[in-house]
């Protein structure tokens, strides 16, 4: 950061002050973002994870300890998501974005289907959407925004 500073012709400590703070500030929210796309992650993790040994056991009539195993499993999925900095909505509208390209690579990994064309724009479109609820800064709604300065 020093070098561009001096690259610039930035020397005064009001500009100094000024850069530290945007730095300070864009890691705190590179931050935020990484751990609410870590807890997006972990939720689609056991909700696909989960809803799958479900489903072997009753589709694919394996044991129902997998049926009991993958209900827990949905148990914690539902617990993950209070741990988001939103709303109930924005969260799981949010969170709906991100299941619908999990649930497409889980196919893809597990399955052996390859995403289509139209898999792959629905799931582009999705992500918009996630960006669009849950990333751009709002103000005045009374909640913790993802971008506060906050750590």
């Amino acid at each position: 950061m020093e070098r561009i500073r001096k690259h610039i012709g930035l020397s005064s400590d009001i500009y100094s002050d000024r850069f530290s703070n945007l730095e300070l500030s864009l890691n705190v929210k590179i931050k935020n973002i990484s751990i609410s796309l870590f807890y997006f992650f972990l939720a689609g993790l056991c909700e696909i994870g989960g809803g799958y040994l479900v489903w072997l056991w009753l589709r694919e009539e394996m044991s129902w300890i997998l049926g009991i195993i993958g209900g827990f499993i949905l148990f914690l999925y539902g617990i993950i998501p209070t741990f988001q900095p939103s709303h109930f909505h924005r969260i799981y509208a949010a969170y709906g974005g991100i299941f619908i390209v999990m649930a497409l690579l889980w196919g893809w990994i597990f399955e052996k289907i390859v995403p289509d064309t139209f898999d792959i724009l629905g799931a582009s479109i999705s992500l918009v959407g996630v960006i669009v609820i849950f990333y751009l800064p709002r103000h005045g709604d009374g909640e913790k925004s993802i971008w506060s300065r906050q750590p």
